[in-house]
């Protein structure tokens, strides 16, 4: 495994380049073909029933969906259906806690993208954070992104913003990004709260240019979505997305 660089007080500050929320707005509100490419379309309920998950893997076909964002036990049914459509089968690990060991993540991590997933969801270890433990954080990180990345997956990492305050949002995204995450995401969707914008800004601001932000949690409409974009998400995890591109002109 690849040596980690601690994070300093002041890489919290420097300035690592730009995105420009504008113009990725404007270009991915420009049709409803363009949004549905960057919402992942999720179902993450511990109630979920095949039927639900069949139907929710014919949608992100029909509607050529960013992936298909479950929970692991229906990963290789879902791999099963998107087979040769080009959307890729997203899963979510150490959901929704942030609590498991890094060994167990690590496990979990290589089991599913073994089995087909391609885009990996993780939540930070929460509990480290607020702890202040940040290398076991980095850690976490990184021992998951490798695996990912081994795997040809990319991670993308939950804050759980609802339960941290400014400070733990800022280091929990460096932290994050430069242990090797490909994004930053707000919110599990139960973990008390979801995206604001507010958040999504900050996270984008200690992002820049290096890596993705995803915004998911409560977004339900276009005028959601619209104002996560604007805020600097380029990822949207949504349930509702079938009637968020509908707002758009899809039928």
């Amino acid at each position: 495994m690849a040596a980690i660089t601690p994070i300093r007080d002041e890489d919290l500050d420097f300035d690592h380049g730009t995105f420009d929320s504008a113009a990725f707005t404007t270009r991915t509100l420009s049709s409803w073909q363009n949004l549905a490419q960057v919402i992942d379309h999720t179902i993450l309920k511990p109630d979920a029933t095949r039927e639900q998950i069949e139907s929710l893997c014919d949608e992100a076909i029909r509607y050529r969906f960013a992936c298909a964002m479950i929970n692991p036990v229906w990963v290789p049914l879902a791999v099963e259906m998107l087979s040769g459509t080009g959307i890729p089968v997203g899963v979510v690990i150490g959901f929704p806690f942030g609590a498991s060991l890094v060994s167990t993540l690590r496990q979990e991590a290589a089991a599913l993208a073994r089995l087909g997933a391609k885009e990996l969801d993780m939540v930070i270890p929460v509990g480290q954070l607020k702890s202040g433990n940040h290398h076991a954080v980095q850690h976490t990180v990184h021992a998951v992104a490798n695996v990912a990345h081994h795997h040809g997956a990319i991670l993308k990492v939950i804050l759980e913003t609802a339960m941290l305050n400014v400070e733990e949002k800022l280091r929990g995204s460096e932290l994050a990004i430069q242990a090797g995450a490909d994004y930053i995401k707000t919110s599990t969707g139960f973990g008390g709260g979801g995206a604001t914008a507010a958040d999504v800004a900050l996270m984008r601001g200690v992002a820049g240019g290096r890596c993705g932000v995803k915004a998911s949690g409560g977004i339900r409409t276009l005028a959601d979505v619209k104002t996560m974009l604007d805020a600097g998400a380029n990822r949207i995890g949504a349930s509702a997305s079938v009637n968020i591109v509908r707002e758009l002109g899809a039928e």
